[in-house]
């Protein structure tokens, strides 16, 4: 019941590209590859805005428009 040995992981590997196929496989490398890239892109991009991060978000307001399906309510607190 130890670990595997190397021509256990050789014949799991050649099972899998039978099943799947490189094609497949490289699709799936590249979109695994590519989430990394963009995570820890977003993660630099995070650190170095230069925000405190205690600040709260700043809102943005706009003009009103009269539009038909927008909803105005005023939230308030239960006392």
């Amino acid at each position: 019941m130890g670990s595997f040995s190397i021509w256990h992981w050789l014949i799991v590997l050649v099972v899998v590209i039978a099943i799947f196929g490189t094609k497949k496989l490289r699709n799936v490398g590249s979109d695994l590859g590519a989430a990394v890239k963009g995570f820890k892109d977003g993660m630099k991009e995070g650190t170095s805005s230069g925000d405190t991060p205690g600040a709260p978000p700043q809102q943005v307001t706009a003009a009103k428009v009269n539009d038909p399906n927008t909803v105005d309510v005023d939230a308030k607190t239960k006392s």
